[in-house]
């Protein structure tokens, strides 16, 4: 069964409709994890969503924007935010990129992701407090073999 149509999922999904957002961003609690492992919640979730909600949902991946790049690449998010389109945005931890937390900021919330026994908890303290703890919609423990494969 694909992850996206699985009860975990779906009340993950569910759970952040606590509040209304249209860009959300997809944080790693620190680093720990693969490099990938962002994007891979994001994609579930924007399927998981779209099975719920029966329209499109973006997911934008923020792992390589660069300083240099930052700008086009925010330019982007509003222009599908201005449509009215929901995104996920698919960010590195703070400790591997420079724009990430500014990436974060810009975003109506961010979903602290962590991934059991691999994450440090003094890195993930430090990427609530430089976000904001009132940017995080919520946070998801996750097992490495809940996670989807590509």
């Amino acid at each position: 069964m694909e992850p996206w149509r699985t009860d975990l999922w779906q009340r993950l999904w569910l759970s952040l409709q606590a509040k209304p957002w249209t860009v959300l961003a997809v944080i790693p609690a620190s680093s720990g994890g693969p490099r990938d492992f962002a994007q891979l919640i994001a994609v579930t979730l924007a399927r998981t969503g779209m099975v719920h909600l029966a329209s499109p949902i973006h997911v934008a991946d923020g792992a390589d924007v660069t300083l240099a790049t930052v700008v086009a690449f925010l330019e982007e998010i509003k222009h599908y935010r201005d449509a009215g389109d929901r995104i996920l945005i698919a960010l590195l931890p703070i400790s591997e990129s420079l724009v990430t937390e500014s990436i974060a900021q810009s975003a109506d919330f961010s979903l602290l992701c962590v991934l059991f026994e691999s994450m440090a908890w003094g890195e993930t303290r430090k990427t609530v407090t430089r976000i904001g703890p009132d940017r995080f919609i919520g946070s998801a423990i996750f097992h490495p073999e809940m996670l989807p494969t590509k």
